[in-house]
């Protein structure tokens, strides 16, 4: 497994990122820790998870995977970068929530809890919060990094304008900068390359995009007539909606069966292709990979040792090219 800076920074990260959001819902703690075994196994040393996972779950199961990860972490905490993300609610009350001065250092207190860890690597702002002013943000992160309790600081599902708009004013104020990026980007969805991917470039920003396989749709194992398989992403708690919103429509089935000979043409899985696209763009430094069963991870896990020749993909890009001008029928 190769490892690559994660932007400007210093900061080494294997090429492939392990994703969590299934652990304490699709998948329990010990078949968490199988997968979390398996990542290891294959050189994956960087761990992506979030305060509010499991996606999906309820308010009792929030926290939860931060919890698993923790116990997994136990003795070997120095041998990975450990990232994760803040801004939903972690208690009852709605209204805490966001990015605000009070959320983030709360939050902060509880990821290091659950994870039990004195700090944290790489710390995310889940998505922007247009009820708090950006500076209030970024202070409130300068601070937590002063601190110690935080390495890095990045962002996740923030558009174009919002990640040029914290670069400028982290330059101004002279605190923290976004040093990496968390957008959905995928075969089926490559919007981000017309304005969020060249900032990055240009502004050094790392980019770890999940959805790599865009939720399991371009593992080519679903069957539009049949319906979403059960215990999937596209029938699991409030994300299942979300997942069935994004990539369960006719184009994208149609698409993902243009791309089945292919990848067999490749002597590569869909997966494997899909995953070794993404990677394949000089803008991204590390896809983050989920899976429910440990297995699963063998295919993308494959995509960091095949680098996907530059005519497959021309081929690809020019096959999907209706998902980076966002007219795809959805």
């Amino acid at each position: 497994m190769q490892h690559t800076r994660l932007g400007r920074t210093g900061l080494q990260v294997s090429r492939l990122c392990l994703g969590t959001m299934t652990f304490g819902l699709q998948c329990d703690e010990r078949t968490s820790f199988s997968i979390l075994d398996r990542a290891a196994e294959g050189g994956i040393t960087f761990i992506d998870t979030a305060d509010v996972y499991p996606l999906g779950g309820a308010g009792d199961t929030v926290g939860r995977t931060e919890e698993i990860v923790g116990r997994w972490l136990q003795g070997r905490r120095h041998e990975f970068i450990v990232a994760t993300k803040c801004f939903g609610a972690m208690s009852r009350r709605r209204w805490d929530q966001g990015n605000s001065r009070k959320h983030i250092l709360d939050a902060v207190e509880g990821s290091l809890r659950r994870l039990q860890t004195d700090y944290i690597d790489l710390y995310q702002l889940h998505g922007p919060d247009p009820n708090t002013p950006v500076d209030e943000t970024l202070r409130a992160l300068e601070d937590v990094v002063r601190s110690g309790k935080v390495r890095y600081v990045g962002c996740s599902n923030f558009l174009a304008y919002q990640v040029a708009r914290a670069l400028g004013r982290s330059e101004a104020m002279g605190v923290v900068r976004f040093d990496s990026v968390q957008p959905r980007y995928n075969l089926l969805f490559r919007e981000i390359e017309r304005e969020l991917l060249p900032l990055c470039q240009e502004d050094g920003v790392g980019v770890i995009p999940y959805n790599p396989i865009a939720g399991g749709l371009l593992s080519g194992k679903h069957n539009r007539e049949a319906g979403p398989e059960e215990g999937s992403r596209f029938t699991l708690g409030t994300a299942a909606q979300r997942y069935q919103d994004r990539y369960w429509h006719d184009r994208m089935f149609d698409t993902v069966e243009e791309l089945r000979p292919i990848a067999r043409e490749a002597g590569m899985t869909l997966p494997q292709m899909a995953v070794a696209w993404v990677m394949a763009n000089p803008a991204v430094t590390a896809p983050i990979i989920g899976a429910s069963r440990p297995e699963q991870l063998d295919d993308t896990i494959a995509a960091a040792a095949t680098p996907l020749p530059a005519e497959l993909k021309l081929r690809l890009d020019e096959m999907t090219v209706e998902y980076r001008r966002g007219d795809a029928a959805r």
